[in-house]
């Protein structure tokens, strides 16, 4: 089962964006493993992911993050601001998506 991993700083934040993933994942009939985790949690999260998705809050850390995770063939990207301010699980899932397929 494809593994989407959503870090901010605090994995609070960003739960709430989980669960709109997750209700349209069910509505797509997907059998995704979605959950959120703090920024702290990435290197010890990122063997079992898929994809890691960064909250807007912690963009900064896309290069440091890249530079571990490609070697391991895994992707990272920031979400979208307005995506997440927004709390578009549909749009965020479709990029996790692209990403996997990528």
């Amino acid at each position: 089962m494809p593994r989407i991993v959503l870090c901010c700083a605090a994995g609070m934040s960003t739960s709430m964006l989980v669960n709109k993933m997750k209700a349209e994942a069910q509505l797509r009939s997907l059998e995704l493993d979605i959950y959120a985790v703090p920024v702290a949690e990435f290197e010890r999260e990122l063997p079992g992911a898929d994809v890691v998705l960064l909250g807007p809050q912690v963009k900064y850390e896309i290069t440091r993050l890249s530079a571990i995770a490609e070697p391991q063939g895994k992707a990272v990207a920031v979400i979208d601001m307005a995506d997440y301010g927004m709390m578009r699980g549909a749009a965020v899932l479709d990029k996790a998506l692209a990403l996997i397929a990528h």
